[in-house]
């Protein structure tokens, strides 16, 4: 990018520039507004989205809905899940080897928004299966870059680096609060399109404010690091254009169906998983330390696995259970369904802070990474187990009680999630950082699959059992983390 210019000899400096000294946003570099207003509507339209969705599949064609088969409908909603975090693979791979991560945002930006549009006005499977993969696409995409142009604004050492990642964070939890709220009151008033059509609008609304202030980006942020040659991109559009195919025969003569997509998506995300490790593992370009801290990472995804399949419950089985039990009269008036999912992001704004605070204040005393995925694994399914302690019987379940099982969800959540990124990152083998950043993310997506896959087997009526051994499998996974803490520990060979 080039930069203005006073004198001929005396260059201003660019804003968008690192090491410009831009303090233009509250203290930060002027573009943080713009990435942080993308990722704020993204994130509205998203679990503005996802927060009807579940009932969308389920409920009867008389009610606005498309009348699956409950489990079918859950399913559908965790292989979509499964497939976001899946996409960010490819998010990534296209920033490295195609477009370089600016492009890819902005063209992932426009790719959610025609996603959300489908959804609002393609009518009955056609919308769903429509706007459910381009949103999926879209959002890998973003979640996969959005953070690296985060990065790309400040100078190596820049003291703001930590402080201004918190207020793009607080956008992102800003927009998933507000964005159930909003899509659950339309589609409660006047019908589900509704509100997938003001999720389109939110998208729409981020966009054009990325579109206007995307020129003040670093030029760094359109560089390719590793581009592929003529041949590369020949091969790559090859195998897309097969892969496509592949999924639209197998649609078309019934091989795959809505019934087993989660399946299919979870044994797709295994494989890739499998094949990452073995690639990783069997490298003569790494170290010994470095194939150690690979190893070290393997249990600790299996916890984190585990974790996942749990915690996005939240958008199938806690979905379903907000409708069928729990009481949402609030004073004679009967709260959307969807407003239950802007309940753990309210715990996030306040309680991220105190955890971030409490980190810092015990340094080298916090508990080290594998307790902290033992703990959160544990609490997860602690949270599970709190749910038998609700009163049984349609529309029994107070309010309270489910804030405060969410509450739980959102305390196990700070234990796993803000680190687990990171954790990728320290015990990455130099040759392989990327593929260590996919693999947590396809740790992320198989939880999140069979989030959907598990919750095909609930049942409000019979629910006592599905809590007790879900709780039960994901406290036994943590407490295996905890007692294998101090082999684990030698194995990340000297990272905390």
């Amino acid at each position: 990018m080039t930069s203005t210019t006073t004198t001929a000899s005396t260059p201003r400096p660019d804003p968008s520039d690192p090491a410009g000294g831009d303090r233009g946003f509250f203290g930060h570099p002027r573009p943080l507004a713009h990435l942080f207003g993308v990722e704020m509507w993204e994130r509205f339209s998203f679990y503005g989205m996802q927060g009807i969705l579940a009932i969308y599949l389920y409920f009867s064609v008389a009610d606005g809905g498309l009348g699956l088969d409950r489990g079918v409908a859950v399913s559908l909603v965790g292989a979509y899940g499964g497939g976001v975090y899946l996409s960010t693979v490819l998010g990534a791979w296209l920033a490295d080897r195609v477009a370089g991560p600016e492009r890819v945002l902005f063209g992932s930006a426009i790719i959610v928004m025609a996603g959300h549009v489908a959804l609002a006005l393609l009518p009955g499977a056609a919308g769903v299966g429509v706007g459910l993969v381009l949103v999926a696409l879209g959002s890998g995409g973003i979640k996969a870059n959005a953070t690296s142009l985060v990065g790309a604004l400040y100078a190596e050492g820049d003291p703001r680096r930590d402080a201004g990642f918190s207020l793009f964070y607080m956008g992102i939890n800003a927009g998933a609060l507000v964005g159930p709220l909003l899509t659950g009151l339309l589609q409660s008033r006047v019908g589900f399109h509704w509100g997938f059509g003001l999720a389109a609008l939110g998208m729409a609304l981020g966009l054009t404010q990325y579109a206007v202030g995307r020129r003040h980006l670093p030029a760094s942020t359109a560089h390719v690091p590793n581009p592929l040659s003529a041949s590369g991109r020949l091969v790559a559009v090859g195998v897309g254009l097969a892969l496509v195919v592949v999924v639209a025969v197998a649609v078309l003569t019934g091989l795959l169906t809505a019934s087993d997509l989660a399946d299919v998506t979870a044994v797709v995300v295994v494989v890739a998983m499998l094949a990452f490790f073995v690639q990783i593992l069997r490298s003569r370009e790494i170290t010994a330390t470095e194939r150690s801290r690979v190893w070290a990472f393997v249990p600790l995804m299996a916890a984190n696995v585990v974790f996942w399949a749990l915690y996005q419950q939240q958008f199938t089985v806690v979905a379903v259970y907000s409708d069928v039990r729990l009481d949402r009269d609030l004073l004679g008036w009967e709260m959307p369904i969807s407003w239950v999912n802007s309940i753990n992001p309210v715990f996030i704004i306040a309680l991220a802070p105190l955890f971030a605070a409490a980190w810092t204040r015990l340094g080298p005393r916090q508990p080290s990474t594998p307790v902290k995925f033992g703990l959160g694994t544990v609490l997860m399914g602690v949270a599970f187990w709190l749910f038998l302690a609700v009163p049984g019987g349609e529309g029994a379940a107070p309010l309270p009680a489910l804030a405060g099982i969410l509450l739980v969800f959102t305390l196990a959540e700070l234990l796993i999630s803000p680190v687990g990124l990171s954790l990728a990152t320290k015990l990455a083998p130099q040759r392989f950082a990327t593929r260590m950043v996919a693999l947590y993310f396809l740790s992320v997506s198989l939880g999140t699959t069979l989030a959907g896959s598990l919750g095909a087997y609930y049942d409000p009526e019979a629910e006592t059992g599905y809590f007790a051994i879900l709780g039960a499998a994901a406290v036994l996974a943590g407490l295996l983390v905890l007692v294998a803490t101090k082999p684990i520990g030698r194995l990340m060979a000297g990272v905390r």
